[in-house]
């Protein structure tokens, strides 16, 4: 019977030279949107915000 390190060792090296075999598919990614502000008064900068309406009466 084979020891538990060996057995877990030739699972580690079916699965590194499993990963080996499948190819690998990079997809292109659009980088992130910038922050909304560098702003130290933490500002929004115009024509960001929320507009609230009051219909009652």
């Amino acid at each position: 019977m084979l020891d538990a390190f060996v057995i877990e060792e030739i699972k580690r090296r079916e699965q590194e030279r499993h990963r080996e075999e499948r190819p690998s598919l990079e997809l292109p990614v659009p980088p992130p949107p910038p922050a909304h502000s560098d702003d130290p008064d933490g500002h929004e900068p115009p024509g960001s915000g929320v507009v609230i309406i009051d219909y009652t009466d």
